[in-house]
């Protein structure tokens, strides 16, 4: 299983739709940077989030998630506030070839902020907008930037095609479209 180069990235993007909308080079210029890198895709977060609050004394519940644990908020700069966490969506929708797992990391500018992403892989044959998780580890309000990179996505290629994709198997997450709750 090797990593997949800038150069496969940009022809995927542009002959199979892997990724819409696409940036073939790395935007930086006032912005924290998004678009094709080396080795990945810098994402860029949508102006879509979800906070978490304890307002309405919420359990989080995985099996029985109640929306009334978030604030929704459309923004150009969203606040996290201290020790908590925000659901958003990337601004690309993401189709995953066959032969292809991609897993996501945080960018260094907010892991140095104490923002921390996760996002769990995109299975083969996924295809969707990606629902991000933000975490604000630190004891003060945090900024996040809609429409500005957030988290790399770095394309793992099998050395052969998986028996069962995430499609064949009708995944619950598949084509979501915005940012999406959990679901049992």
């Amino acid at each position: 299983m090797g990593i997949m180069p800038d150069t496969w990235i940009r022809e995927m993007a542009e002959t199979k739709g892997m990724i819409e909308p696409f940036v073939e080079t790395q935007k930086r210029e006032g912005v924290i940077s998004y678009g094709v890198s080396s080795y990945g895709y810098d994402a860029r977060v949508a102006d879509e989030f979800k906070i978490f609050t304890n307002v309405n004394n919420a359990i989080v519940d995985p099996k029985q998630f109640d929306g009334s644990s978030f604030v929704d908020r459309k923004t150009d700069v969203c606040i996290i506030p201290p020790n908590s966490f925000a659901l958003a969506r990337t601004v690309e929708y993401f189709r995953i070839p066959r032969d292809v797992l991609v897993i996501c990391l945080g960018k260094s500018t907010y892991a140095r902020c104490g923002l921390i992403v996760n996002v769990t892989p995109l299975e083969p044959e996924w295809e969707g907008h990606v629902t991000l998780e933000i975490s604000n580890t630190t004891p003060l309000p945090a900024k996040v930037y809609a429409n500005e990179g957030l988290c790399q996505f770095l394309f793992l290629k099998g050395d052969s095609v998986c028996e069962v994709s995430y499609a064949d198997k009708a995944g619950k997450y598949m084509g979501q479209k915005g940012v999406t709750l959990p679901r049992l």
